[in-house]
């Protein structure tokens, strides 16, 4: 029987399909389990469209090939406002199968004719000061509501309220976009919110990424304004037909409200006897509010790509310690990001102030590492119970010391709110060591901390920003755990534009001028500015997504030209501006770019790896005339290289761990004998340092896949489980729950390392997850997308078992491995559509259709005591 596919997806979004921007959304769909031997010969589509008065038009589409990945829209193209209902049934060469559950998706608004609303603020500044304020208006409907859509972004944040409700559940929208390139809104089903005859919106502001503290040191206020503002537009069809539109013009109003004020570094301060809660109702006496201005808006408006920032989980405290002097410090067990929420009562203008912190030092909150960020929310009490949770700030935190509580402080008094951008879990890694299982949920926590609308480096000092090194060395990981496609394809984006206005990738996105890199010549940055390449090709090897190797194709040629002009004919990165192997455990604490490695060759290694990787792109597009370019250009590269730092005894200049990695891993070597020499130096680094790490961001990432290449897998496993400082272990037994951002930000004797810059969340490090679910466990993709997949475990270490699991485009893939007597046990998921390499120790290679295998195979080796 010809199997039954799933309903199918749209794009990225996964489940949040309303207000998507694409009008000819590419289609995906996966089919849960099929016959041995099964495979998709067509595909029949039907594509119902309904437009927001109700009429629908129905047409199908049939695709004569086995594609279910991004499969081209075969409709019409949507218009601004429709919906559409895919079903899609599946032909095995014999037979139609059955029709699958309609997948479902909404356009929002795709032309700027679309918009009546303007973008509208408090008149006069002072009416708030630099008080954020609120919005409202209210209108009538005069029928039943059918439907009613609430289009909403800002200067600044904002949340809405209709009649007295919130209207969805988002955080810090409208997120952090380049403003003044592209300005994205959000889109709300708000028909429950609205009815016939009077009604009310009320709109929140925040100062947010707008106007708020952004950077380190002298963190700078106002960057890209002065004033706060929301543009609304609220979207309501009634049941005889008619359109209601309700658009933020100069007829609303402004004024204070209960947030005295909000930042993402300092905090929260919410004085609750201001608050009524009526405000947002028809009705409301609006005493003190004034007129609102219509301000300039800046930015293309356009449509998310991913998930919002949600409330993924909720945390309570694991302790709730009584200081004795009116403080209460609550554990919460893990590192994350979030803020809490409190249940209290006490008396009118009581104050309760809530502090966050990573790690304790001598039993209190350790601060320094925060900086200039204060990270300390208020709540004055009203005089009655309330239940309070900050709207418009987030902070990294484990701890919090709360102040002002009267009476005894209980776990039903207060939760953490764990948010960041609610994507959806693709990846999970098991083993026999649970070390290395610590490990790895550090990993996933540190993702989880600083994918926050975009992805950060810390998400608890004075800086919070999209270094792009960071993200460049961490994106293969990242895309393993979570789909991260989405939201990275926005931010890649951002990367563009900031890249096409500065001719320049910066090393952090969204840029804004800030020391001391205003200072700095605008050279090509190596690993930092590769992002331009590389991530869109690890991107591209996760989806096999070509739509966004396209959008991002004329970024990486720039980045590369950048980077061709600066190494000149010698093809050597002499003498420009470097940060290397940056947090090389060597390196002075106070100088974190003064690693052991060669910052040139570093930034050379990367030129030949990112104009290799960018040929390959190329081709990969059909750019055959730049495929064949940047093949020479590597070429070019490769040969300097080898004349630069290779040295006649095959040592290259740089004796380092790092140096001999990227050497190994991109692929540098002159020849097999001169890698073996150089795989088999980096083993003996390793045996010198007694397994201990000697690597920073550059060579972190790849310095376990080089000893495996070079056959020198015992060092890898030894670093891998080395437990003394530096290695990824000793943050483990130091009680670390998320990856830090240097080796050794926790001294053995509990004292905070360089606390001006030190991050207990940073998740560059954790980029070793990417070998353990590729070696260790053995899963990776033999082609783009999983269309073939990789099943190579190579068993060593003390493991005695290790699997790994990841919701491929075409379903779900796994394998489990166990070693027990003599013999080596594997079992493997295949995703239907799928095929498989398997490459066991020992048993040379195979390939496996769709289903599960079961395979047992002999085992010399065995786990190191």
């Amino acid at each position: 029987m010809t199997p039954c596919a799933t309903a199918p997806t749209f794009e990225h979004h996964g489940a949040a399909r309303l207000g998507i921007g694409e009008p000819e959304p590419r289609l995906s769909w996966t089919v849960a389990e099929a016959p041995a031997g099964y495979r998709q010969h067509a595909a029949e589509l039907e594509v119902t469209v309904t437009s927001p008065d109700g009429g629908t038009t129905v047409s199908t589409h049939r695709a004569d090939d086995s594609d279910q990945v991004l499969v081209p829209w075969p409709a019409r193209p949507l218009r601004s406002r429709e919906s559409a209902a895919v079903r899609v049934r599946l032909f095995d060469g014999t037979a139609w199968g059955p029709w699958s559950e309609a997948g479902q998706a909404e356009v929002g608004l795709l032309d700027p004719a679309d918009w009546s609303a303007a973008m509208v603020g408090p008149a006069e500044p002072g009416v708030s000061g630099r008080a954020p304020g609120r919005l409202r208006v209210e209108f009538q409907v005069p029928a039943a509501v059918r439907r009613a859509r609430l289009y909403v972004t800002a200067h600044g944040l904002a949340q809405v309220e209709i009649n007295g409700e919130r209207v969805g559940d988002e955080e810090l929208t409208p997120g952090w976009t380049s403003y003044h390139h592209r300005l994205r809104y959000a889109t709300f089903d708000a028909t429950a919110h609205v009815r016939p005859g009077a009604n009310a919106i009320g709109v929140w502001l925040a100062d947010g990424w707008w106007r708020g503290r952004l950077g380190f040191g002298e963190a700078v206020p106002d960057i890209y304004g002065d004033r706060l503002a929301a543009l609304v537009q609220l979207e309501v069809v009634t049941e005889d037909g008619r359109l209601v539109t309700i658009a933020s013009d100069g007829t609303w109003s402004a004024g204070p409200g209960p947030v005295l004020a909000a930042g993402l570094y300092d905090g929260e301060t919410f004085d609750a006897r201001l608050h009524d809660e009526s405000w947002s109702r028809p009705g409301f006496a609006a005493e003190g509010w004034g007129p609102v201005e219509i301000l300039p808006r800046r930015g293309e408006l356009v449509a998310p790509s991913g998930p919002a920032v949600r409330c993924t989980e909720e945390l309570a405290p694991t302790t709730i310690t009584d200081k004795g002097d009116g403080r209460w410090l609550l554990d919460f067990g893990q590192n994350h990001s979030g803020r809490l929420r409190l249940r209290a009562d006490g008396p009118a203008g009581r104050r309760i102030r809530v502090r966050h912190a990573e790690v304790l030092e001598g039993g209190e909150l350790c601060l320094a590492p925060l900086r200039t960020a204060e990270v300390t929310d208020v709540l004055v009490l009203p005089g009655a119970p309330v239940e309070w949770e900050p709207r418009f700030t987030i902070h990294g935190y484990r701890y919090a010391e709360i102040t002002g509580w009267v009476g005894d402080l209980r776990p039903e008094h207060v939760v953490s709110r764990v948010l960041h951008t609610d994507m959806r879990r693709l990846g999970w890694f098991r083993s026999s060591e649970p070390l290395v299982d610590r490990l790895h949920e550090n990993v996933v926590w540190s993702l989880r901390s600083n994918f926050v609308d975009l992805p950060t480096d810390c998400p608890q000092r004075d800086e919070r920003l999209g270094w792009t090194g960071d993200l460049q060395v961490f994106a293969p990981t990242a895309a393993f755990l979570y789909d991260v496609t989405g939201m990275l394809a926005s931010w890649l984006q951002d990367l563009a534009a900031e890249q096409a206005e500065l001719d320049w990738v910066p090393p952090y996105v969204p840029y804004f001028d800030l020391e001391p890199f205003t200072s700095l010549p605008k050279d090509p940055m190596a690993l930092w500015g590769d992002v331009a390449v590389l991530t869109p090709d690890a991107l591209h090897r996760s989806t096999a997504d070509e739509g966004l190797l396209r959008t991002q194709f004329r970024s990486a040629v720039r980045w590369m030209e950048h980077v061709e002009r600066g190494a000149g004919p010698g093809r050597i990165c002499h003498d420009t501006e470097q940060l290397g192997d940056w947090l090389d455990p060597a390196a002075p604490p106070e100088n974190p770019f003064e690693s052991a490695t060669d910052r040139y060759l570093v930034a050379t290694a990367y030129f030949e790896h990112s104009a290799r990787r960018l040929a390959a792109i190329a081709a990969t597009l059909g750019e055959d005339g730049a495929a064949h370019r940047w093949s020479s250009v590597a070429d070019d590269v490769l040969k300097a290289y080898a004349a630069e730092y290779v040295l006649p005894d095959g040592r290259l200049t740089s004796d380092s761990q790092t140096a001999y990695a990227l050497t190994t891993v991109f692929g540098l070597w002159p020849d097999d004998a001169a890698r073996a020499r150089g795989t088999a130096r980096l083993a003996e680094l390793v045996r010198d340092a007694e397994g201990r790490i000697a690597t920073g961001f550059a060579g972190t990432p790849v310095v376990c896949d080089a000893l495996t290449i070079g056959g020198h897998l015992d060092e890898a496993y030894r670093l891998l489980q080395h437990t003394e400082c530096p290695s990824w272990l000793y943050t483990v037994l130091m009680g670390g729950t998320t990856t830090w951002e240097r080796w050794d930000s926790l001294m053995p004797d509990g004292t905070v390392n360089s606390p001006t810059m030190t991050s207990f969340n940073h998740y560059a490090l954790g980029a070793v997850a990417d070998w353990l679910h590729r070696v260790v466990a053995g899963l990776a993709p033999a082609e783009p997308g999983y269309r073939t997949i990789d099943f190579s475990p190579r068993p060593g270490g003390t493991f005695t078992s290790a699997g790994a699991t990841h919701v491929t485009p075409y379903g779900e893939a796994s394998i489990d491995w166990r070693l027990s007597d003599g013999s080596m046990h594997v079992s493997l998921r295949v995703p239907v559509g799928c095929t498989a390499t398997v490459n066991l120790p020992g048993d040379g290679r195979r390939e496996v259709g769709h289903g599960v295998h079961q395979l047992v195979v002999p085992y010399a080796g065995s786990p190191v005591n």
